[in-house]
């Protein structure tokens, strides 16, 4: 389905729009980022701590980071201090991209098994699918950030992937 060059891509592109997000809503107020703003998980804060969230649970599948240790519906007040949050975020962004610069073709072909939460029962496919499902995630919740930063008033950068810096 895909090589190692798409997993590494994307893990640049990752760490590019986090800071990109992160560093408009860092000029927003902590009431504006925890304003619920009717998004799924409500607030700029809760859909961005449920990203850590999810990349965290990802990244124990994957290597051995520690999963969050909370279920899915508190994932939006997994991390409520934005610096932890901030500082989270870094740590992910590069241990993602040291994750991405370790897979092999043959290792994206092969099987992951793990228990879904979301789904209830165990799930077995392709890394090489989950690797895609991972980065869609980011890029689906970032997206709704975006749209409620814009609506506060913030101006995140470029996010189109064309534009990515060298």
């Amino acid at each position: 389905m895909i090589d190692v060059d798409f997993p590494r891509l994307m893990a640049r592109y990752n760490r590019w729009q986090n800071g990109n997000l992160f560093g408009a809503a860092d000029a927003l107020s902590d009431a504006q980022r925890r304003q619920d703003l009717a998004a799924f998980f409500g607030s700029i804060q809760g859909t961005l701590s449920h990203l850590a969230w999810g990349d965290s649970n990802w990244m124990s599948r994957f290597t051995d980071w520690p999963a969050p240790g909370l279920p899915l519906r508190e994932s939006a007040g997994f991390v409520t201090d934005w610096e932890e949050l901030k500082r989270l975020r870094a740590a992910l962004d590069d241990a993602i991209l040291d994750w991405t610069a370790t897979l092999t073709t043959e290792r994206l072909a092969a099987p992951l098994r793990w228990f879904s939460g979301a789904a209830g029962r165990e799930i077995s496919m392709p890394l090489d699918r989950v690797v895609v499902h991972f980065f869609n995630h980011q890029t689906h919740h970032r997206g709704q950030v975006h749209a409620m930063l814009t609506r506060l008033g913030a101006r995140p950068g470029d996010t189109d992937l064309f534009l990515l810096p060298d």
